[in-house]
């Protein structure tokens, strides 16, 4: 490696801001030569890492993500601990990035030495989760955050693939939003280890409680016949006020001391990386069939065709993956 890949994975080490900076930024960048490198600091990271619990945390638009995330993120540095967020924004469709600019939500957590923030754009990707989302948690592990928290977009069926990616999936949810169990979150709830209805306060406290109780129902309808290490568990929270955030940090805890202890982590661990390879090879694949030239051709004559209606999808895929086929195997010999 060069000394500046040296001074780089040093300044990781360190928690230094401007490193881990441009250490996402190399990661998320899609220049070949800029590819290799984020393969080489990966590589040298990888050590150093396995010590973050690692939470994602979702929510329905207005649950006060941002807000619960600034408290309870500084009640874990008030604690002792290390919190790095990475906050998955909506992308701009005119210049790719980031929209609602989470960081500047979040303005004292950001301040703090023993924290740190990265907005990501979503780009392209489904599931409300930035396409270089692993990546970026395997350089703040290794940089020796010991919390990391995954803040998503908002709830849908696809963006559960967040779930897939961290020790412990916890959802904010509303009282009084007349849907707080219709089909949208029912995805949601089956795959949630914690979930909590935010803004338990003031005149909405009651409302909470009352929502709360109706998701455990929800929860035993759902759930009640799975058999694992740990149950799901409904609270109230307030980020405004801060309670709640404590016994949620224990359920945390908890669930992670549950699964490691039966081994289940390891198990959920190794098949995140293997599902990481296989995502990683999915983009690459799609990627070189987008650029490949004779794809690029067939592409521009069946498009207008298939929006016009004289042809079906169906045919017009097959079409572009058989070009796709003799091209790489034309490459290959």
């Amino acid at each position: 490696m060069s000394d500046a890949d040296l001074a780089l994975i040093d300044g990781i080490r360190k928690r230094d801001r401007a490193a881990l900076g441009r250490a996402i930024t190399l990661i998320e960048s899609r220049r070949a030569d800029h590819r290799d490198q984020a393969h080489a600091l990966l590589t040298a990271l990888m050590p150093h890492t396995g010590g973050a619990v690692r939470v994602g945390l979702s929510g329905v638009p207005g649950a006060g993500k941002s807000t619960f995330i600034e408290a309870f993120g500084m009640m874990l540095i008030e604690q002792g601990h290390r919190v790095a967020v990475l906050s998955i924004d909506p992308s701009s469709r005119v210049s790719g990035g980031s929209i609602l600019g989470d960081k500047t939500r979040m303005a004292r957590l950001s301040r703090s030495d023993q924290a740190f923030i990265r907005p990501s754009p979503t780009g392209n990707t489904l599931g409300g989760v930035a396409a270089r989302t692993r990546e970026a948690m395997t350089i703040l592990d290794a940089a020796g955050f010991d919390v990391i928290i995954v803040e998503t977009v908002g709830v849908g069926q696809s963006e559960t693939t967040v779930a897939d990616m961290v020790d412990v999936f916890l959802v904010l949810m509303l009282a009084g939003t007349g849907d707080d169990l219709q089909g949208i979150k029912r995805g949601i709830l089956e795959v949630a280890d914690i979930l909590s209805v935010n803004k338990a306060d003031g005149d909405n406290e009651t409302r909470a409680v009352t929502a709360a109780n109706e998701l455990r129902q929800a929860l035993k309808i759902l759930r009640g016949g799975e058999r694992g290490t740990w149950a799901p568990v409904v609270r109230t929270t307030s980020g405004q006020t801060g309670a709640g955030l404590e016994q949620i940090w224990q359920d945390i805890e908890a669930c992670v001391s549950a699964r490691r202890d039966s081994g289940e982590l390891d198990e959920r661990r190794q098949r995140q990386r293997r599902d990481w390879m296989w995502s990683i090879v999915e983009q690459e694949v799609l990627g070189k069939l987008r650029n490949d030239p004779v794809v690029a051709a067939l592409r521009a004559s069946l498009e207008p065709r298939v929006a016009a209606g004289e042809i079906p999808a169906t045919a017009a895929a097959q079409q572009l993956l058989a070009a796709f086929e003799v091209a790489a195997s034309g490459a290959a010999s």
